[in-house]
C-alpha cells in the first residue's frame, strides 16, 4: 500500500510545482487499503467485509467529516460581471461567507437577501390569459421578473447621506429612526439560487472583486494535486473508525456491545480530531486578549 512517505529528493520538492504541503494529508486510497490490512481479514473484527463496502463507507465518512470535523472550507476570487450573476463553485455544498475586497486587499462582508427569490416564471400570458407549451411540456424561464428587479436595485441609496442644506430634508428627518441594518448595508447583497447554481448580486457590487468561501465535501478529484480525495493526517483515525463502525452497523448480527463500544470510539476521535485541528495557539489567543480593555499579564 501507497502511504505518505517523505520525498526523500528535497531538490524534488523545493522547486515550482513541487507536492508543497501535500504530506500533511492522507489519501482515500491509502485509509483503505489501511483499513483492509486492520480490520479484514481472517480472526479480525471485519472479517468477510468486501473491499467495495470499505470504498463506499470510506468516501461516505470524508463526506461527513469534511462538514464539521475537517472544515474543508475553500474560496474562490472573480470578478462580478455586468450580468451580476456567477457559476456556483463546482464542489459546492454551502457557503460559510461572501465578501468584497476593496483596493487595500481588505474584506468586507456581503450579506444575503432574505427578502427575494427566484420563483419559477412560467409561460404564462395575462392579457390572453393562456398558457404556452413546448412539446406538452409547460414553458419556463430560469430569471424571474422577481430576481430581476431585486439586481436592479440601487443599494447605495440606502447608505447615502442626506443633503442637509436641501429643504427637502426637513421631510426625510427622522425617517432612519428604527432601521433594520440588514436593509442599510451599503456592502451590497447576494442571493444563492440551487435551482440554476448560480450566485445573483446586487447591482453596486458590478465590477468589484467578490471572494466566497464555502463548504465541499472533500471529494473533489482534482485536489491534491490530481490524487483525488484526502484528509488531514490528524483524522485518519477518526475516518478508520467511521468505517469500522459503518460496516459493522450493516451487520445484522453485529453484538449491540460492539457497536456501542465502536460508537464511542468513533465519538472521541471525532473529537480529537477537531481538537487537533482548531489550531488554537496561547500566543495568538493572548494576543488578541491584549487587544480588549482589561490588561492581561503575560
Amino acid at each position: 500500500m501507497g502511504f505518505n512517505l517523505p520525498n526523500a529528493n528535497d531538490a524534488g520538492y523545493y522547486v515550482a510545482g513541487g507536492d508543497h504541503g501535500q504530506y500533511a494529508f492522507i489519501y482515500y486510497r491509502d485509509v483503505v487499503d489501511a483499513f483492509l490490512a486492520s480490520y479484514v481479514g481472517p480472526g479480525k473484527i471485519c472479517e468477510g467485509v468486501l473491499p467495495e463496502d470499505v470504498g463506499f463507507w470510506a468516501g461516505r465518512g470524508v463526506q461527513e467529516l469534511s462538514y464539521d470535523t475537517l472544515h474543508s472550507h475553500l474560496a474562490h476570487e472573480y470578478v462580478v460581471p455586468p450580468s451580476l450573476t456567477m457559476f456556483l463553485p463546482r464542489d459546492y455544498v454551502s457557503y460559510v461567507k461572501l465578501t468584497w475586497s476593496d483596493d487595500r486587499g481588505i474584506e468586507h462582508t456581503i450579506y444575503p437577501a432574505r427578502v427575494t427569490s427566484n420563483p419559477t416564471d412560467i409561460g404564462y400570458d395575462a392579457a390572453t390569459d393562456t398558457y404556452s407549451f413546448t412539446a406538452n411540456v409547460l414553458d419556463s424561464d430560469e430569471s424571474s421578473d422577481t430576481l430581476e428587479a431585486y439586481e436592479s436595485i440601487n443599494t447605495d441609496s440606502n447608505s447615502d447621506d442626506f443633503d442637509y442644506t436641501d429643504p427637502l430634508h426637513e421631510l426625510n428627518r427622522g425617517q432612519r429612526y428604527g432601521l433594520d441594518p440588514e436593509f442599510a448595508n451599503v456592502n451590497g447583497t447576494f442571493y444563492i439560487d440551487t435551482k440554476t447554481g448560480k450566485i445573483h448580486f446586487s447591482s453596486n457590487l458590478a465590477g468589484k472583486t467578490v471572494v466566497i468561501k464555502y463548504i465541499s465535501d472533500g471529494m473533489n478529484t482534482t485536489l491534491h494535486d490530481g490524487n483525488g480525495p484526502a484528509i488531514h493526517k490528524f483524522a485518519e483515525e477518526a475516518l478508520m473508525k467511521y468505517i469500522a463502525y459503518n460496516c459493522l452497523l450493516a451487520r445484522s448480527a453485529t453484538p449491540p456491545a460492539l457497536l456501542a463500544s465502536f460508537k464511542k470510539e468513533l465519538a472521541a476521535e471525532k473529537r480529537k480530531a477537531k481538537l487537533r485541528l482548531s489550531h488554537f495557539k496561547l500566543e495568538e489567543f493572548a494576543q488578541i486578549l491584549r487587544g480588549k480593555s482589561k490588561q492581561i499579564k503575560h
